[in-house]
């Protein structure tokens, strides 16, 4: 088995601890890594801290070329780091695949928009007492960065963090996912071998509570954190003096109304809620259907959801591989169990072998089941017929959650209705809400998160506007 390294203070080092990392489809060790613990995370804080001072100087021109590099050779690499992806996510390898070329878009979406951080000139002369004086505004780099990231897309989201905080000058200390660390420290290879300065990355593995240090640390002057909502809000109360970005989950729903083309639709929904074992914050969960239509639109789900390829990740045909651990796919197992004993009906699916979960479709539903109050993070959705599209409309929003939902109608009046009433960060019309290109804004709202995603919108975040006024003598 291969081993690897963490990257701390520009060097891969073998400090810490050596764990194996598994094969969710399997449970079978492919691989070492090593772990740190708490102090080698401050460590890391340190080096990054020192390693500003150079960052913030760096002239974007140079940051930009940087990253330029890490895209251009990450795509040379594209094969590598799929197969990385199926063997320590579970992802099929198709899929995994599509995620490497996303990285690759969002790493260069940095290299661009680091030419592209302007300021503002601000009209002084609006009162007589601001007559001759002149004030600009320009953003500044806040500093050292501390970044958490998730298992389900563990290269793209890591670029998200990345892209824009390195284009903004800042320095980034990264903890990644601990089931899914290896395609992280493959990166920041890339990262050093572009020429980064030593210190400005650090990529340190750890259990999830050594994601503390990065949260009560003064000396991290950002927390950027893509998980679930409880562990999200809780490292927020322990940065409450920093700036906090969280982007959480979500149990979204779609609306598919009476006028819309049913085969596409149909299409799009069991690929966005069945792919990749529905563990995506905007997998679609929970799907509302015009009574007129119902009945066709579940057949042609269950149709779908029937024929996908399970199996090993790492073979070609596979559709749906493994769910992250076979106790991810027993907690499923369980909810689903639960939702039928308080009167819900299996329409097709709900059987697990091993840490494979076959796509599930459960009709017959309450609102407070798990099933549907809860992010059920696997290939499960509920489908509830409906009369009229605004209470369709009331049962998308009837969510602790808002990240995205999805409205299939031609209707522009409905259309509007559900944009102005479905409190969400973003709403997809004529497709699902598992829908998202790299460079467009995505963040959630209510306990979904607080902040956007997208490589200039993070940029913004991870940035201090700071003024100055000059004024000059007659």
């Amino acid at each position: 088995m291969k081993t690897y390294q963490m990257f701390l203070n520009g060097q891969f080092s073998k400090r810490g601890v050596l764990r194996d990392i598994v094969q969710p489809y399997n449970n079978k060790p492919f691989a070492k890594v090593y772990f740190g613990e708490e102090d080698i995370i401050s460590e890391a804080i340190d080096g990054a801290e020192k390693a500003f001072q150079k960052m913030k100087s760096t002239p974007a021109h140079v940051i930009s070329d940087i990253l330029r590099k890490v895209s251009e050779k990450l795509k040379e690499r594209s094969e590598e780091f799929a197969n990385i992806l199926a063997l320590e996510a579970g992802k099929p390898i198709k899929t995994a695949r599509g995620e490497v070329g996303r990285a690759v878009h969002t790493l260069m979406l940095g290299a661009e928009e680091c030419l592209r951080i302007t300021g503002e000139v601000i009209p002084m002369d609006q009162k007589p007492y601001g007559e001759d004086r002149f004030g600009m505004v320009k953003r500044f780099p806040l500093g050292v960065v501390g970044a958490i990231t998730p298992f389900n897309f563990p290269l793209n989201l890591v670029a998200h963090k990345l892209a824009p905080a390195l284009a903004a000058k800042n320095t980034v200390v990264l903890k990644p996912a601990s089931q899914t660390p290896i395609s992280s420290l493959m990166l920041a290879e890339l990262f050093m071998e572009a020429g980064l300065s030593a210190g400005a990355l650090q990529v340190i593995p750890a259990k999830g509570s050594a994601g503390e240090v990065l949260a009560r640390d003064p000396k991290v002057k950002m927390l950027t954190f893509t998980g679930s909502p409880v562990v999200g809000w809780h490292l927020k109360k322990l940065a409450f003096r920093k700036k906090v970005a969280l982007e959480l989950g979500g149990n979204a729903g779609v609306i598919v109304h009476e006028d819309t083309d049913i085969d596409p639709a149909v299409e799009a929904i069991a690929n966005a809620a069945f792919l990749y074992s529905g563990q995506s914050c905007i997998s679609v969960q929970r799907v509302f259907i015009h009574q007129s239509i119902y009945r066709k639109v579940v057949d042609g789900l269950a149709k779908k959801a029937e024929s996908y390829k399970l199996g090993d990740p790492i073979e070609e045909n596979t559709d749906i591989g493994s769910m992250i651990s076979e106790d991810e796919a027993k907690r499923v197992e369980s909810w689903v169990e639960e939702a039928v004993n308080e009167g819900a009906k299996v329409l097709t699916g709900g059987k697990r072998e091993g840490s494979i979960y076959y796509p599930t479709i459960i009709g017959n539903t309450k609102a407070e089941m798990k099933v549907n109050c809860l992010e059920v993070f696997a290939p499960v959705i509920t489908v509830t017929p409906y009369l009229d599209f605004e209470t369709a409309v009331k049962a998308v929003d009837n969510s602790k959650y808002g990240l995205q939902a999805g409205v299939f109608t031609k209707d522009i009046n409905r259309i509007r209705y559900a944009f102005e009433n479905i409190e969400v960060g973003g709403i997809i019309i004529g497709d699902v809400p598992t829908y998202r290109i790299d460079h467009m804004p995505y963040g959630g709202v209510k306990e979904s998160g607080n902040a956007r995603e997208g490589v200039r919108y993070a940029i913004e975040e991870m940035t201090e506007p700071r003024l100055m006024v000059m004024k000059f003598s007659k």
